[in-house]
């Protein structure tokens, strides 16, 4: 195996869900442990310091000659036990006594020196008339306390680390999910003409009359295939800034589906209701019956097997023009209502949820628009309200 095959397939196992969630537990597994052990340590720490500090106050109490001393031997053991080094020099700087060193040192020795050195850098050295300078350090705790921290920030990076790949993973998800929408979305755009043409040259073979009416359909679907391919033309532009008309827009979307709609069993009926007169906006008529076409295109999946009715609805307003689809289907379930308008959130069987979501992004940031599910009693209602100055 090569080593960008094995390097592929370590990023692999690392952007798995399941290996991403063990990599958290031991990190906070890490965290929590250590943490415990820095509680438990600076509570036995701080017990045996009390013990400590009662038996020399005890002791320097006394009244008996020998309590100081007995105290000062306390003092000393106490320094010993606790791991604290300890180094005295006299006026000379001559080492005379020394504890809890890290290794053996002669008390004239350069490493002896060196270390003193050491020691007064970290913690100022206190003088003491009589019996010369005390050269202390940090006992083990810090050292301890020190690898506590260098452990956290070690789990720290960890965990960036992990929320970088878990970040990557999601928006690798998402990419890869909605370009798989993108081509199903294409397949799906394409099909309805296609099955329609097949069906007007099947017509033509058996019957010679209505010839021109079929020419009419299928010119009809000659330009939405056109319309189609002009549409994925457009994605990633910006949109174009035309004088549109919405109610120009919602005919032309019914003119095409009605021929296509069920007639005879579980009949599909679809009109268009307009305040009449042009409602104009400044958009591209293009993007908007794409649009307004996923949300017919929902209307009439919601209402396969069974009859009901479509009603697309233009409201001009004084600062906006309000275009609405409206359906008497079962509606839309509850639990998906808030990210209905998200990539592949859908209630159809091998549906890829990607009709929504592109009338969001046409409407609202193509055309500074909203797009909404309105409640009603039976049925869907989507709104989508275009701002009269719909530049992007």
């Amino acid at each position: 195996m090569s080593r960008s095959a094995a390097s592929e397939r370590r990023r692999g196992w690392l952007q798995r869900p399941v290996a991403l969630w063990v990599l958290v537990a031991v990190a906070a597994g890490l965290t929590v442990g250590s943490a415990y052990l820095v509680a438990h340590h600076l509570t036995t720490d701080a017990q045996r310091a009390s013990q400590f500090y009662a038996r020399v106050f005890s002791g320097l109490g006394d009244p008996r000659e020998t309590g100081a001393t007995d105290a000062l031997l306390a003092l000393a053991a106490g320094i010993r036990r606790q791991g604290i080094p300890l180094v005295v020099t006299d006026e000379q700087g001559v080492a005379t006594d020394t504890a809890n060193l890290p290794r053996p040192m002669g008390l004239d020795s350069p490493e002896l020196r060196t270390f003193v050195a050491a020691l007064d850098r970290d913690t100022p050295p206190l003088r003491e008339p009589g019996v010369g300078t005390i050269h202390v350090g940090a006992p083990r705790l810090r050292a301890w306390l020190r690898l506590v921290f260098a452990l956290e920030l070690a789990t720290l990076g960890g965990l960036a680390a992990l929320a970088v790949l878990a970040h990557r993973a999601s928006l690798r998800s998402a990419r890869d999910r909605v370009w798989v929408a993108m081509a199903r979305e294409s397949a799906h755009q394409l099909g309805t003409p296609l099955t329609s043409l097949a069906g007007w040259v099947e017509r033509l073979r058996n019957s010679a009359d209505s010839v021109r009416e079929i020419a009419d359909h299928l010119d009809d679907d000659y330009a939405r295939l056109d319309r189609v391919a002009r549409r994925f033309e457009r994605i990633g532009q910006p949109p174009h800034q035309d004088h549109v008309d919405v109610a120009a827009v919602a005919e032309a979307v019914a003119a095409y589906f009605t021929p296509r709609l069920p007639v005879l069993a579980h009949r599909v009926a679809l009109a268009v209701e307009a305040d009449g007169g042009p409602a104009m906006i400044t958009g591209d008529a293009l993007l908007l019956e794409w649009a307004l076409e996923s949300l017919v295109k929902n209307a009439v999946d919601a209402l396969k097997g069974r009859s009901g009715n479509i009603a697309l609805t233009v409201t001009d307003e004084p600062e906006d023009v309000v275009l609405t689809v409206a359906d008497n289907g079962p509606g839309v379930p509850a639990e998906i209502v808030t990210d209905l308008f998200e990539p592949g959130v859908t209630t159809k069987t091998g549906g890829w949820g990607l009709g929504l979501a592109l009338t969001r992004r046409i409407v609202e940031d193509g055309h500074r628009g909203r797009v909404t599910l309105e409640p009603v009693a039976v049925g869907a209602r989507f709104a989508i309200r275009l701002p009269r100055r719909a530049s992007a």
